[in-house]
Order: structure tokens, then sequence, then C-alpha cells
């Protein structure tokens, strides 16, 4: 064989070398029972047609590789982001390992979460015990100053109370009576992860709000990101900008400095986070804003029963969506916008205006989170660029209206068609039928990249087979050349596929551009 002690191949030339396509093939032919290669290749073909692609988006009891995760994931990424924190989900170990996993596998970092682990015995009587048990072994063996608690699919089919769990955890000494416990119900089976993110921030404001009966207003502005892959530069970008003006902010849920810690020798279990007295402290806030409005209806509905104004934003990438931020924060704190951010302004209308040659014209394909969709497609038309397929699988009828609102203001988006509730194999259909230059969204898409040759550009959560893009900011000014970046790179890497045989296509394999 060729792997041995002294030569260690990795899987891909391992599985290229002789003896194992010999046993891949021989597994094929003796156990798969597959169909002749005529045939699947026949039926690969009509798949790409528009006959197919009717049938496919006619179905509706069947989601093919959603672009979505579900709640608990949000819930466990929200409660991340505040002063050691350990999210505590009630229901199996498996389910949890799979919220720790893609956070760890995006990041590059450890992502701390515990379970209930819950079994079948506590499918039939109910999951108190595992509780009671969980969240005592949780405080001793961790140390947290506050404990998250969410639900998995079994523990919200058999109707477990976390209110009372909790209630009953305390008064049998599991943790103190004051230890703060907030909790969200998160079932899996409804909604997506941005649904549980905004139920978890809802439920850590309420443990801390809803004991102060007469707020006391201040000039201070809380601000949510949401449920965002890049936070860890976002964050720190969007607490750059606020320090230029001069506004007074409160982050909630900061999970910047938690997923980048430093290797210096000290192992953090916990690192930043908003601190607990900042969040007791943020319903004095004059207004609570949102990054991203899908993610936060709930959180914002209830910081608007504590007397404070609310604004929702949709994902700040661009000019103009910077320009929106920045105005309403402005308006919000009566702190004027610095030179210093006009400045960044005009410097990213330069960059554009640089390159506007390459992106006019070229066609996209946006899948993700209904704020990112949203402000990727009115990024693409700012660059000329015009959003063909824009597909959200948590995204519903009002995401919808908002999307064609948007398309209908440029000329770009006259083409565009909107996709609430579709999937990636929606999408593969959508490419094959009409096709784009460039499909925008994560790591899923390279499947779609490698059947239909549309060039991937990675810029939402998860991105598996990448690393460090969540380390470079994609909101603001600054933020949005990075982007420009992307994909003009993109555009590029692709001419140069297209000029590169010597004497056949490379007339035009230039350097300058």
């Amino acid at each position: 064989m060729p792997q041995s002690a002294d030569k260690v191949l990795d899987h891909a030339p391992l599985f290229q070398q002789p003896e194992y396509k010999e046993m891949l093939e021989n597994k094929k032919v003796k156990f798969e029972c597959g169909h002749p290669d005529d045939l699947v290749a026949e039926i690969g073909d009509w798949t790409k047609s528009w006959e197919y692609r009717e049938k496919n988006l006619a179905r509706e009891a069947l989601t093919v590789n959603p672009a979505k995760a579900c709640q608990p994931l949000g819930a466990v990424f929200a409660a991340a982001g505040y002063e050691k924190t350990m999210s505590f989900v009630h229901g199996s170990q498996g389910c949890v390992a799979y919220y720790r996993s893609h956070l760890s596998r995006h990041f590059k970092e450890p992502a701390s979460c515990v379970s209930s682990s819950m079994t079948e015995d506590a499918a039939v009587f109910g999951g108190l015990v595992n509780m009671v048990d969980g969240l005592a072994n949780t405080k001793a063996l961790y140390d947290p100053k506050m404990i998250a608690v969410s639900t998995t699919c079994m523990a919200e089919v058999i109707g477990d109370d976390l209110n009372s769990f909790i209630i009953q955890s305390k008064e049998k000494g599991s943790v103190p009576e004051d230890f703060d416990v907030p909790f969200a119900h998160t079932p899996a089976f409804v909604g997506s992860h941005v649904d549980g993110y905004d139920n978890m921030t809802k439920g850590i404001l309420k443990n801390f709000w809803d004991k102060v009966e007469d707020p006391v207003k201040t000039e201070k502005i809380n601000i949510i990101p949401g449920f965002d892959g890049f936070a860890v530069a976002n964050n720190r970008e969007i607490k750059r900008m606020l320090d230029e003006m001069g506004v007074e902010y409160t982050f909630l849920s900061d999970v910047s400095d938690v997923y980048d810690t430093p290797s210096d020798g000290e192992f953090r279990m916990y690192d930043g986070g908003t601190p607990l007295e900042a969040v007791e402290d943020a319903v004095n806030a004059k207004a609570t804003v949102s990054m991203q409005e899908y993610c936060t209806p709930k959180t914002l509905e209830y910081a608007a029963s504590k007397g404070q104004d609310t604004a929702s934003l949709h994902y700040p990438m661009g000019v103009q969506a910077t320009d929106e931020f920045l105005m309403k924060m402005s308006e919000l704190s009566g702190k004027e916008i610095p030179e210093s951010l006009r400045l960044e302004r005009g410097r990213l209308v330069d960059a554009i205006a640089d390159s506007q040659a390459h992106l006019h014209g070229k066609t996209y394909a946006i899948y993700g989170d209904p704020d990112f969709v949203y402000a990727m497609a009115k990024f693409v038309m700012e660059l000329g660029g015009e959003p063909i397929h824009c597909l959200a699988t948590n995204g519903g009828k009002d995401w919808e209206a908002q999307m064609k609102e948007l398309l209908a203001t440029s000329p770009f988006g006259a083409k565009a068609q909107v996709w609430p509730k579709k999937d990636l194999w929606h999408m593969r259909s959508l490419l094959n039928t009409e096709p784009v230059d460039m499909l925008i969204g994560n790591s899923y898409g390279k499947y779609l990249e490698r059947d239909t040759g549309t060039p991937l550009i990675r810029l939402m959560f998860p991105i598996f087979d990448r690393h460090h893009h969540h380390r470079f900011p994609t909101w603001g000014y600054q933020g949005a050349l990075t982007v420009l970046v992307k994909l003009l790179d993109t555009v590029f890497d692709k001419l140069d596929d297209d000029t590169i045989v010597p004497g056949e296509t490379d007339y035009s394999f230039d350097l300058t551009r």
C-alpha cells in the first residue's frame, strides 16, 4: 500500500492511488447495485433542464440542502457573546456536538457548550433530573457567571417547561437562587438559527431587565449585531466607527474576542463578551439598534416595551447601507459623522470607480440569511451588477416583499427573481437554466460550483473549507472594500482561466487590468 509511516499521504492523493481506485471500483460494481453509467448521465442531464426545474420548484414535501441551520445553533451563538456565559442545551449530546463543531469549524476556535444529555428515559419521563444534575455540574466544573439554557427537538416535543425546571433546580440547590440562568425555548423543527438568536437574546435581556421597575434613561445606545459569521471583524469594525463618532453604546452579545482568542500559552474558556453589569444597565439605554432585522423582531419588540426607541438595519454592507447606519446613529445620538469616516467613504467610492469596468453587467446568484441576501443584492447593484437569483431558505413573505421593493429601485434589479423558502437543490436548477457569472453564499455552494461551473464567493456562515475569512470585516466602508476585492479577484481568476492555453486562448493573458 502507498501509505506508510515514512510516507503519510493526505486523503486526497491517497485515494487516487491504484490500490484504492481498484478497491472503490470493486465496491461500486459488487455492492452498490447502481444503474448503468449512460442512464445516470441521461438522468443527470435531464435534471438540468427547464422541465425538471418546474418540477423541482413545485415540490413542497421535501427539502434538499437548506441554506439555514436550526434554532439552538443561533441560541448558542448569541449566548457566547456574554461575559463568562456557558450555553446549556436541554437535549441530547449529539445535537450539542453539532452546534459546537459548526461554530468551531467556522471560527477555528473552541466553542464551549454543554448538554443535559437527555436519552430515552428522559424522553419518556421528562428531563427534570437531567436539568437538576446538569446545572449543578456546569456550575461546579466550568465556573461560569451565567448559564444560558436553550432546547432541542426532544425537549420541545415532550413539552419540558424550562422556567419550571430552572426554578425547581434552584430549589434543589443546583445553583444559587440569585444565579443568572436565562432561558429560551428554541424548537429546532421550526424557524432557523436567526430565530434561535432572537429568542435567546430576548431571554437574556428579560432575565436582567424585568428586575428593573423604573429605568433611568441615559444617552447610551444598545447595538445587537445579530447572527453573523464575520462577527469577529464586523463587531470590531462597528465599534471602531462608533468610537470615531463619540457615540456611547453597549454591544449586546459581542463574540469578537470569544471566537478570536490569542495563542499565548493561556487557555481561555471565556474571553471577552458583554459584561453582565452592562447588560443589566442596558435597560436604561435610550435606544436599541439591530444590525439585522430578521435576527431580532421579538427582541426589538421587547426593547420597545421598555420605552426604548428601536431601529433595524439589513446587514450594513456597501456604500448606501453604511450611510444609513451612520445617519441613524447620528440621529439617535446627536453626534456628527466625523471627517475621518467621510474620507473612508470617499476612498471606497474611488475604489469602486477604479474597478467599474470589470464589474458592470456581471450577474449573480445570492443565497443565505434574509438580511445578508438583502445587503448583498443592494451592494451588487451599487457596483453595476445584476442579482438574478436571490434565495433565502429562512426568508418569508415579508422578506420577499422587501426584496422586490429594493430590486425595483434600480434598473440592475429588473431581471432579479426572489426565492423565499427554497433550498440549494432549487438553486441548482436555477443556475443550470439561467446561468450567472458568480455565486455568493457559504461553503455548501462548492457543490453547486463543481456541478454548474459557477465561481463561488464565500461570504456567509458557515465557511469550512477556507480559513480566517471571518477576521476581515464585511460591514462598513472598510468591510465593503473587502467584499469588493473578493468579487474582483473572482472576476480576474475567471479571466485568467479563460486565457491560459498557450497559442490558443492566451492572447489577452495580460498583467495590467
